[in-house]
């Protein structure tokens, strides 16, 4: 069985980004953030989940043209193109990056690149890209994987500073979409005007 090689595709286009060597490692990382609420007379304050956060693929990935002795940005600045807006989207493009059993969808969102090996006109023939892609993926499709399910009985939560109907559809629900239903439960007209303290009824979705 061949080398297999690491491949970024262009999801947009269907075109696969060409990488010269496999990266000699990757590091995947995945944080779940908690927010502290603080609360007078406590010895520590409380922690609430409130939203998650994207995983992220980071390496560094290597080219080298010294034997053809071209310009290595010649592939480099694919990879740089990844990053740029696309005039039909409005948007950098969607990627895969795979690797063997490794299927990550994301986006290119960090990028610092090293030329190390040059010609003698200055043209660069060596370069080490290091590279952060987030993992990408619409709300739709994260229920579609893993669904939600709400409370079968009625609850009742108070209005903090900052939080909107939305805000709370989304943590309660798991879809901001929902504020609607909280408004109409408790007779709300105008969504935008609750005032901090309110006691809000959390209805039952089915």
């Amino acid at each position: 069985m061949g080398l297999e090689k690491a491949v970024i595709k262009n999801l947009d286009k269907d075109e696969d980004v060409e990488v010269l060597f496999n990266p000699k490692e990757y590091i995947i990382e995945k944080k779940t953030p908690w927010k502290e609420q603080e609360i007078q007379g406590l010895d520590s304050p409380a922690v609430e989940f409130t939203l998650g956060e994207r995983k992220r693929l980071s390496m560094e990935l290597f080219f080298d043209t010294s034997e053809e002795k071209t310009d290595v940005r010649e592939y480099t600045d694919k990879i740089e193109n990844l990053m740029l807006v696309d005039p039909d989207e409005h948007r950098p493009p969607l990627l895969l990056f795979s690797w063997g059993k490794l299927k990550f969808k994301c986006v290119l969102e960090d990028l610092v690149q090293r030329f190390t090996m040059f010609l003698n006109d200055g043209t660069p023939i060596r370069a080490i890209l290091k590279v952060l892609f987030k993992e990408y993926s619409t709300a739709a499709s994260q229920v579609k994987e893993k669904p939600r399910h709400s409370s079968d009985h009625t609850k009742r939560i108070i209005m903090r500073e900052g939080e909107t109907l939305s805000s709370i559809s989304a943590r309660e629900y798991n879809d901001p979409r929902v504020w609607r239903e909280i408004a109409d439960a408790n007779g709300i007209e105008d969504p935008l005007n609750v005032k901090p303290g309110t006691v809000l009824k959390l209805p039952p979705l089915y």
